[in-house]
């Protein structure tokens, strides 16, 4: 692990969420986390996984009338 280690608040800031919503990721084992006592750290590491494994291409349009594959 290389990555730094982030509260619930600044991961959800960092990947533009609610904490809430990160929270539920974090009981539906969606991300990794450490948990440190009481408190849940996420590494930065992770949330760059995240956000390489969610990227989708954009859709190329079909015709010039703007409709898409």
């Amino acid at each position: 692990m290389n990555g730094k280690l982030l509260t619930v608040a600044e991961a959800a800031d960092a990947l533009h969420m609610k904490p809430s919503s990160l929270r539920a990721w974090v009981l539906r084992r969606k991300i990794n986390c450490y948990k440190v006592g009481r408190s849940i750290r996420i590494s930065t590491d992770e949330i760059e996984r995240l956000l390489r494994e969610g990227l989708r291409p954009a859709k190329e349009p079909l015709e010039k009338g703007g409709k898409y594959r």
